[in-house]
C-alpha cells in the first residue's frame, strides 16, 4: 500500500518477475537522475518547447483548412463506387475458460471472462457452455524422457481441454450453428449467407439458393468460413506479488551498496517504498490455447453426403448419425501467455474489484494479440478507413508497434465465383501516430487510473492509427493484415 492510492502496471513483453525487477530498478535510475538535474539546463529545454510549439501552432492554423477539405474527401461514400464499402469474411470465435476453484480470485475471474464480449473484430461464434471445471476433465500431460516435471498448475493443459472437446462434441455444435442446425437435425445455409459478404457483383442470397451454382457459391463461401472457425481456451490464475516484490526491493538495495552515502540512504528507501508499493497486489497470468476447427475439401463432401439434410428432407437416421459422429475435429495450433499486474490496491472493496477485473481482462485481450501475431491463420483482416493519411481502426489494444507491416489485400471473385485476396501494397505502422483504444479508454470509472486514483486519459485523440506507405491506388475499404 502506498498512500492508500490503487495503482495498476501493465507488462506484456517480459516475465512478471523481470518486470518488477526492472520496475525497482527504475526508481533508483529516476533518483538519480533528478539528484544530478540541472536547472539550468531545464529552463533552456522549456523555451525552447515553447518556441517550437508556438511555430508548430501556426503551421497548424495554416494549415488547418486543406486538412479539414482532406479529411472530407477521404470520408467513405456509398455512392462512389471507387470509395464503396467492401464486405469481407470474418473469421469467426468461440471463447471458453477453464474452472479452477482452487486458485485465488477464481469467482472473479470467471465473472470477469463471461462479461467480457468476443472481440469485435471476430464474428460471435458462441456454442454451448463457455467454461468447464478443470478437475473434471484434468489429463496428467506426458512429461517427454528427460524433461522434469512441472507443477500442476504451470502444466500443459491442452490434453484436458482435448478430452473436453471431444467429448461435449464442440466441433459438432460449431458445424450445427453454423448451418442453423434445428430441433429435428435440419440444417439451412441462411448464417451462411449472412456472413458470405457477397459484394453487388455476386448473385445474392435469394437467388443463390434457388440455383444449382448459387448454392455451389455458397458451399464455396462456407469452406473459407468454416476453415477460418477458431475456439480460445483460456486458463487464468493470480499469484501474490510479494515474493517478486521482496527479491525486486533486496536486488535494488544491493545495487544501491555502490552509491555514496547521501545517495545510499535515499535509494533505500524508494526501494522500500516500491516495495510497500508492490507486495499488496497480484498477478495476472493468462495462458491461451488456440484450436481451429478442421474443415476442408474432403471434410466438407462427408458432412453433405453423409450428414446434410433440409426441412423438406428430415431423416432420423442421419440425425442420430450426427449427434453421435466423432468424425469431426477441432485442432490445437498451439498456445500463448500473457500477463497484468495489480499492485498499490486501496482499501475500498469495490475498487479493488475494478482494478482486477480490469487486469484480467487486459491480459485475456493480450493473449489474444499475441495468438494472432504467432500463428497466420488466426490473423484478422480490417478495413482501411483512410487513404490520406493511411488508416485503420486498431491500436493500442491490439498492441500495434512502430514499424510492424500489413498487406493491403483486395478481395475479388474468380470466373467460379470464389472469393480471393490479392495483395496491393505493403505498408508500415508510424510510431508516433498509433490509436489509443485500448480497453476502456475514455470511458469514466471502469479505465485504469492514474497516481491520484483519477481515470487516466488516452494518450492522443486520433480516431484511428496512421500507416506509412505509398497510397495510390488504394481506397477506403480496402483490407489490411499482418504479415510480421
Amino acid at each position: 500500500m502506498y498512500k492508500g492510492i490503487p495503482l495498476i502496471f501493465y507488462f506484456n513483453k517480459l516475465p512478471m518477475k523481470r518486470n518488477l525487477l526492472n520496475f525497482m530498478k527504475a526508481g533508483l535510475v529516476c533518483f538519480a537522475m533528478v539528484a544530478a538535474m540541472n536547472t539550468a539546463s531545464a529552463q533552456d529545454t522549456e523555451v525552447q518547447e515553447e518556441q517550437q510549439t508556438e511555430e508548430g501552432d501556426k503551421k497548424k492554423d495554416k494549415n488547418k483548412d486543406k486538412d479539414k477539405e482532406k479529411k472530407e474527401d477521404n470520408k467513405l461514400q456509398k455512392g462512389d463506387k471507387k470509395t464503396e464499402i467492401i464486405k469481407y469474411r470474418r473469421s469467426s470465435l468461440h471463447t471458453m475458460i477453464i474452472e479452477d476453484t482452487k486458485l485465488p480470485k477464481s469467482d472473479l475471474i470467471l465473472s470477469t471472462f463471461n462479461e467480457s464480449p468476443v472481440p469485435d473484430k471476430f464474428n460471435d461464434h458462441t456454442v454451448g457452455d463457455k467454461s468447464f471445471k478443470l478437475e473434471s476433465y484434468y489429463v496428467e500431460p506426458v512429461v517427454p524422457e528427460g524433461e522434469k516435471a512441472k507443477k500442476k498448475d504451470e502444466k500443459d493443459l491442452s490434453p484436458t481441454i482435448d478430452k473436453y472437446l471431444k467429448e461435449n462434441k464442440v466441433a459438432n455444435q460449431i458445424i450445427a450453428k453454423w448451418f442453423n442446425r434445428d430441433e429435428n437435425g435440419a440444417f439451412d445455409m441462411n448464417l451462411i449467407q449472412e456472413r458470405g459478404a457477397y459484394d453487388a457483383s455476386a448473385q445474392d442470397a435469394a437467388a443463390a439458393a434457388s440455383t444449382q451454382r448459387g448454392l455451389d457459391m455458397l458451399k464455396d463461401a462456407g469452406i473459407e468460413l468454416l476453415s477460418s472457425t477458431f475456439v480460445v481456451v483460456s486458463n487464468s490464475k493470480f499469484e501474490s506479488n510479494e515474493p517478486y516484490a521482496a527479491a525486486a526491493r533486496d536486488i535494488a538495495k544491493a545495487t544501491a551498496e555502490k552509491l555514496p552515502a547521501a545517495l545510499k540512504d535515499a535509494a533505500f528507501k524508494t526501494a522500500d517504498a516500491v516495495y510497500e508499493k508492490a507486495k499488496e497486489g497480484y498477478s495476472v497470468w493468462t495462458t491461451a490455447y488456440l484450436y481451429q476447427l478442421v474443415w476442408t475439401d474432403s471434410v466438407e463432401a462427408y458432412f453433405w453426403n453423409d450428414y446434410w439434410m433440409d426441412a423438406n428432407s428430415i431423416n432420423p437416421d442421419k440425425k442420430a448419425a450426427f449427434d453421435n459422429t466423432d468424425f469431426f475435429s477441432l485442432k490445437l495450433l498451439g498456445y500463448q501467455k500473457a500477463s497484468a499486474l495489480v499492485s498499490g490496491l486501496g482499501a475500498n472493496a469495490e475498487d479493488e474489484q475494478m482494478i482486477i477485473k480490469n487486469a484480467t481482462l487486459k491480459s485475456i485481450n493480450s493473449v489474444y494479440n499475441k495468438l494472432e501475431r504467432k500463428f497466420e491463420p488466426f490473423r484478422t483482416k480490417t478495413p482501411l478507413v483512410s487513404v490520406d493519411p493511411l488508416g485503420a481502426k486498431i491500436g493500442m489494444k491490439e498492441e500495434l508497434e512502430g514499424g510492424d507491416k500489413y498487406e493491403v489485400l483486395m478481395p475479388e471473385y474468380d470466373a467460379e465465383g470464389k472469393l480471393k485476396y490479392k495483395r496491393k501494397a505493403v505498408i508500415k505502422v508510424d510510431k508516433k501516430s498509433i490509436w489509443d483504444n485500448r480497453f476502456n479508454a475514455g470511458e469514466g470509472q471502469e479505465q485504469e487510473l492514474d497516481e491520484n486514483g483519477n481515470p487516466i486519459a488516452p494518450e492522443n485523440q486520433l480516431e484511428f492509427t496512421h500507416f506509412k506507405g505509398s497510397s495510390k491506388g488504394l481506397f477506403p475499404g480496402m483490407l489490411i493484415r499482418q504479415i510480421n
